[in-house]
């Protein structure tokens, strides 16, 4: 387990400082202004104990060596907290037992080539170092130490891990506030959602000392959008900003991540590297990372500008619908998975809920039409009705507040309140005379460091496409929460010159009365659909196609399958259409293609 230590150096000593942890001089050094700078971690390890308390350390005998085969994990019980045992290539690890983003048993996730990827949401943490690997979440899983005596296997471990069950990376502070005035910054990071957080603790994870400014049009910390809506965590529709913020304000503060609120960048002047924002305050930057993420679309028919008609993106939003539409007529526009997921989360609380879609069955283009119809019927029997193929032509009100919504096809509906969820477009408008490459649709084009064609300027989150290379490095739009956090990842580290390029297979989740449909890789233009399991029952796997070749799956109740496929597509390996047509699985072992 890793435990930070805060070390007060003399200053004869300070000379050591700058030396990585195997004693050499450390080479990662970035200029500043035209000032070389060497990075500074504030916490070491201290390897040769690293239980410095131990009335906090536990140790017990957990199985006997021959109970675990190669690639085996159980789930084992200390006394005061639990364990995740993992064998491979004949060696022992141990480490944190639950996701430390919605707390998964990872014993129900799958094992690969030194790693082990959640069942839930496919976060990915390294066996041998507990470090999370691949997103969603921030933390990564605290490891224990393993000795075999007399073939027992024994575990001994830090109370506090084994209750907590996630562990923060080292990262570096700022040593050179003092250098820089208000307006000018090593690092500008425009936008504050998961891909720019992410952006910035990665750079204090490497070691980057130097000043990292986030600005966010947001009044809040960066918080966990998905929560928004996905009520089955938290029940956060009604829930306040700090309890599902990604970090605590001390945080912030702690590691010198500075972190502007209500400001709106207005335009970027890339030749005297220059953020201007809408006040007119302007910021000079050294590198820039753009994740302004997208913009909720607006009806544009009559009416709209009654009140009580929402998009949900903050918190307040959320507040707000849930507490106008208590034992009130909530009319939804649009089947995406905002209009979905808050119908589910209504539904119980509404008096009615009514959903109105331009297509003949939701999620028709993402999951297919079979899919989208199990759905559709498992919502109309929880008392949502649809109203398909038709859309909005007014919006009526009462005394300045919506009482009615008109369709086209002639139905009028009452309605307190209406949610809409038509989809967006990039949050890019302020970038069209800057020089950075858009293309027709709004989007920022970066390659697979993240870069965009202005040097030192990144892109990444919901406002950009890149190359997929699950997809042969088709340039993708990619809107979901677990690619963002990749995408700040990457872009921080090709900052530092690292020379990463993405190549991380997409995952997301969608949950509706408490069930979750599971989705891997890109299925954008499949062109067939097999189905293994029973729709109507929703205990299924949909394995989507283009031409012989499986470039996306999702699932219901049939964990682990989706985690399962995600780790072959990322080993690199093909599933052919006839695998899982003949229900042949010997392709999630390596033995097929």
């Amino acid at each position: 387990v890793e435990v930070k230590i805060e070390v007060v150096i003399p200053e004869k000593e300070r000379s050591k400082e700058e030396m990585s942890p195997n004693g050499k001089a450390s080479p990662l050094i970035y200029k500043v202004n035209g000032t070389a700078r060497h990075y500074h971690l504030e916490e070491h390890p201290i390897a040769s104990n690293p239980y410095h308390n131990p009335k906090d350390v536990v140790e017990a005998s957990v199985c006997h060596v021959k109970d675990l085969e190669n690639g085996q994990m159980r789930e084992v019980d200390l006394g005061c907290g639990k364990a995740l045992l993992i064998k491979e290539s004949g060696e022992f690890h141990a480490m944190g037992h639950k996701c430390p983003h919605y707390g998964a048993p990872l014993v129900k996730g799958v094992l690969s080539k030194g790693r082990v990827r959640c069942p839930w949401h496919g976060a990915c943490f390294n066996i041998g170092t507990g470090d999370i690997e691949d997103f969603p979440g921030l933390d990564s899983l605290p490891r224990f130490q393993v000795k075999i005596e007399k073939d027992k296997v024994y575990i001994r471990a830090s109370k506090q891990a084994l209750q907590t069950q996630r562990r923060t990376k080292m990262m570096a502070k700022c040593i050179s506030l003092s250098n820089y005035n208000l307006s000018s910054t090593n690092v500008l990071i425009i936008g504050a959602g998961a891909a720019g957080l992410v952006c910035a603790e990665t750079l204090r994870q490497e070691g980057f000392s130097d000043r990292i400014v986030m600005c966010t049009m947001d009044r809040h910390l960066p918080y966990d959008r998905p929560k928004l809506k996905k009520w089955l965590f938290l029940q956060s529709m009604d829930s306040h900003p700090e309890q599902i913020a990604l970090r605590p304000k001390e945080f912030f503060c702690t590691y010198d991540i500075e972190v502007l609120t209500e400001m709106q960048v207005a335009a970027v002047d890339i030749k005297n590297k220059t953020a201007v924002f809408k006040d007119g305050f302007k910021m000079e930057y050294n590198k820039l990372l753009i994740a302004t993420g997208n913009t909720p679309k607006a009806l544009s028919c009559k009416g709209k500008e009654v009140e009580n008609v929402f998009n949900i993106r903050t918190p307040e939003d959320a507040n707000r619908v849930v507490k106008l539409a208590t034992s009130k007529n909530v009319v939804i526009v649009g089947a995406s998975f905002l209009g979905m997921e808050v119908a589910a989360y209504l539904a119980e609380r509404a008096h009615s809920v009514s959903l109105v879609e331009l297509e003949e069955v939701p999620f028709k283009k993402f999951f297919g039409e079979r899919v989208g119809r199990a759905v559709m019927k498992m919502f109309e029997s929880n008392r949502v009705k649809f109203y398909m193929q038709t859309e909005v032509s007014e919006l009526r009100e009462q005394e300045g507040k919506l009482k009615e919504v008109v369709l086209k096809s002639g139905k009028v509906l009452r309605a307190d309140v209406c949610v809409v969820g038509v989809g967006a477009v990039p949050a890019t408008g302020f970038l069209k005379q800057s020089g950075i490459n858009i293309d027709s649709k709004g989007f920022i084009m970066v390659n697979k460091m993240m870069q965009t064609n202005i040097p030192g300027v990144f892109a990444a989150g919901d406002a950009v496409t890149f190359p997929l290379a699950l997809r042969n490095n088709k340039k993708v739009n990619v809107p979901h929460w677990q690619m963002a956090h990749m995408h700040g990842r990457i872009a921080a580290l090709n900052m530092l010159a690292h020379g990463m390029e993405i190549s991380t297979v997409p995952y997301l989740w969608t949950a509706m009365f408490g069930k979750s449909i599971r989705y891997a890789g890109h299925g954008e233009g499949f062109d067939d659909v097999v189905i293994q399991g029973d729709l109507d029952e929703l205990k299924f796997v949909a394995f989507y196609t283009k031409s012989d070749e499986v470039v996306a799956v999702a699932s219901m109740n049939y964990d682990p399958i989706v985690s399962k496929v995600a780790e072959v597509l990322a080993a690199g390996r093909t599933i052919r259409k006839r695998d899982v047509e003949t229900g042949d699985m010997s392709w999630l072992t390596g033995k097929g293609s």
